[in-house]
């Protein structure tokens, strides 16, 4: 089962960003302990704070065999129409994550423009909610 793991914006300073809200762990760390712990899943790391870089990775993903998609989308949960967009159109699970629980921050970020396009969301677990959002995927898709 091949997984794409997508960052938006910000979250390539993870480990260094307000720890306080999203740890002290770095990506590249968060990476290579979900690598060990699902070795049966080929897993694929993107990160990008270019809105359009991501949702082109996105466009991508339904002709090179990737079967299911995380996704972080920082920021553009709450802006992007055109993330959204990307995100119905592509025809596999989606799990949105969060590691902050946006419902319990700023008023703007309870409202996730994504979260309709997805098929499920983790919000508020820390960046296990990466680990719980890829078992789900590789226990779901065969």
């Amino acid at each position: 089962m091949k997984i794409a793991i997508i960052n938006g914006p910000n979250l390539g300073t993870l480990g260094k960003r307000q720890p306080q809200i999203y740890g002290h762990r770095t990506w590249e760390e968060v990476f290579a302990d979900l690598q060990q712990q699902f070795p049966q899943c080929e897993l694929a790391a993107f990160q990008s704070n270019h809105e359009g870089a991501v949702i082109d990775f996105i466009e991508t993903l339904t002709s090179n065999g990737t079967q299911g998609i995380v996704i972080n989308p920082g920021a553009w949960t709450h802006q992007s129409y055109a993330l959204r967009d990307a995100l119905a159109a592509v025809d596999m699970p989606i799990i949105e994550v969060h590691i902050s629980n946006i419902y319990a921050r700023e008023d703007f970020r309870a409202h996730s423009l994504t979260a309709p396009a997805v098929t499920g969301q983790i919000s508020g677990l820390g960046v296990e909610g990466y680990e719980l959002a890829v078992a789900f995927l590789c226990r779901s898709v065969r």
